[in-house]
């Protein structure tokens, strides 16, 4: 039987003279990649839970190029598609001395920007930039940065739940709600329903793109707290369900952003690659040790291009979830290992250096407040009766982002600060922390209090979502969040807890936007512009247009 195209091709890692491709298939086949016309690759397909995968890695490629390619499954050509209105996909590979553009957004619904779905979640600003890059020519080094919720495991729309409600049977799910996935195969629908719409397919296979999870990738609210996971782990249906999200983020987010060489450092690739038959066993056990011991495995990646370094950081899997306050650092975001990492990579050297964390490092500050305080107050400063009531306010009001992990925000005051003095090798020109996650986007200068002014610039930059727009309600409370009322109420909640102060602080640079947007940032050299992008009209033809550009 002749295999077909399930999904992809994706273009992901790219580095000066080499690019990974990703697909799946229907059945297992030998991938072949030609570019200009040559064979440059060809990969055996691997199995996990029935499905069909291949990581092709295209070598000996120029610099700075865009070259077309094409896609064989044996001798078949599946890719580009017959009559596609698209232009031919390109291999990107990175220029060391060219300027570069990073894109960047989070939490999309896939809606097809059906009358219906603009409506409900807004235009879908992922369809929107592929529509404006096929009318564009790309200079220097383009990259597409996917800072969480690229699905939604939890909060389905109707194609998956009409999947799901054909392909149960009535006990098939241990009791889980018919709104939610459960197992492998059908995070694989999942990702398929996701990213087979006929402009993301092409831009995801024309764009390097590098990815990282939040919690909708495996559940709201995925490792708030102790007592969060406590409670998911009593659920009958839970261990299958964590252990089918991360071990399909293995597989369709996580593969691809490694290069050959770290791919072929990691403990699971080996394994899965030469496994004679289907990986499955493998690549589940992998996955509960990762969700039982966090440092197990290191999510969190780094991508040089250009000038600038990308740090892309895990603040979900890796987090330290105790409530010990007399061992520092018993709760953080990034683990101890995670920080290490970060230590090791927030550095000096790069012109600019990125560090993606999914949720913002700096909100409003009413907000950062706030959830400062309820971690103090989660912790015990105001005694044992209000820890219960703490913890039913932090899960309901979403409490943890890195405001609810001060010591992680003091650590990472240190390697900001440490970087930006120079005590890491060369100080670069900016420290930007790119985020997602809340629904609404800012930017927030940010200051140091042992940085002198007028050397590294170090600026909070949000984008979200891509396609799932606030209510009214909503979007009402997050302007007062904004207020000096409530900044002035969340200020004195956390002296009354005895927080201690950090050496960051920082101002929102104009109003907050709660529209769906994409972000931008342009390096070159050591000055760079951010940009927000939106589309004041949705439909199929939206082109999004600049909401806002500032420098930072």
């Amino acid at each position: 039987m002749t295999a077909s195209l399930r999904l992809g091709p994706l273009l992901r890692h790219a580095g000066p003279t080499t690019a990974t491709v990703w697909v799946e298939t229907d059945s297992p086949c030998t991938v072949r990649i030609r570019v200009d016309g040559a064979v440059t690759a060809a990969s055996e397909t691997f199995t996990v839970h029935g499905h069909h995968y291949a990581v092709c890695e295209i070598t000996g490629l120029p610099e700075g190029a865009a070259l077309p390619y094409e896609v064989f499954l044996g001798e078949d050509r599946v890719w580009p598609e017959p009559d596609s209105p698209f232009p031919p996909s390109v291999l990107r590979t990175t220029a060391p001395d060219g300027p570069t553009r990073l894109l960047y957004g989070s939490c999309r619904r896939p809606t097809g920007d059906t009358p219906e779905g603009v409506v409900r979640y807004g235009p879908d600003m992922l369809r929107a930039t592929a529509r404006r890059l096929a009318r564009e020519e790309v200079d220097g080094n383009l990259v597409l940065l996917l800072i969480g919720d690229q699905v939604y495991a939890d909060e389905l729309e109707e194609p998956m739940r009409s999947f799901l409600a054909s392909e149960r049977g009535p006990d098939a799910a241990g009791g889980a709600p018919g709104d939610e996935v459960v197992h492998y195969g059908e995070y694989a629908e999942l990702y398929r329903q996701a990213w087979t719409d006929p402009p993301v397919r092409w831009l995801l296979s024309t764009v390097p793109t590098l990815m990282i999870f939040d919690d909708h990738d495996i559940r709201d609210d995925w490792n708030t707290s102790e007592a969060w996971r406590g409670a998911m782990d009593g659920r009958p249906w839970w261990r299958r369900r964590i252990t089918s999200g991360l071990g399909a983020y293995w597989v369709y987010q996580h593969l691809g952003n490694l290069s050959a060489d770290a791919r072929s450092k990691d403990p699971l690739w080996a394994r899965v690659r030469d496994a004679r038959g289907d990986a499955a066993d493998a690549v589940d056990g992998f996955a509960r040790l990762a969700h039982d011991e966090p440092s197990s495995y290191r999510w969190s990646h780094r991508y040089d291009v250009g000038s600038v370094r990308v740090l892309m950081a895990d603040t979900r899997c890796s987090r330290a979830l105790g409530e010990d306050a007399v061992h520092e650092g018993s709760r953080s975001i990034l683990g101890a290992e995670g920080h290490e990492w970060l230590d090791e990579n927030l550095a000096g050297g790069p012109d600019h250096v990125v560090v993606a964390s999914t949720v913002p490092v700096m909100l409003p500050s009413a907000v950062h407040h706030l959830e400062a305080w309820n971690e103090a107050v989660c912790a015990g400063a105001w005694g044992e009766w209000p820890r219960p009531l703490g913890e039913r306010l932090r899960q309901a009001m979403d409490l943890e982002h890195w405001g609810a992990f001060q010591y992680s925000m003091r650590r990472l005051g240190d390697a900001v600060g440490a970087a930006a003095r120079g005590e890491r090798g060369p100080a670069p020109a900016t420290v930007l922390f790119l985020s997602g996650d809340v629904h609404f986007s800012y930017a927030a200068p940010v200051r140091h209090r042992h940085v002198a002014g007028g050397g590294t610039r170090i600026t909070q930059l949000v984008s979200s979502p891509l396609c799932n727009q606030l209510s009214a309600g909503t979007r009402r409370i997050v302007r007062l969040t904004a207020s000096r009322a409530v900044h002035v109420v969340g200020r004195a909640l956390t002296w009354l807890a005895r927080v201690p102060g950090i050496d960051l602080s920082w101002k929102l640079d104009g109003k907050t936007y709660a529209g769906n947007t994409i972000g931008e940032v342009v390096f070159e050299g050591r000055e760079a512009e951010a940009l927000w992008y939106h589309a004041s009209e949705g439909g199929i033809d939206a082109l999004p247009g600049v909401q806002r550009r500032m420098r930072v």
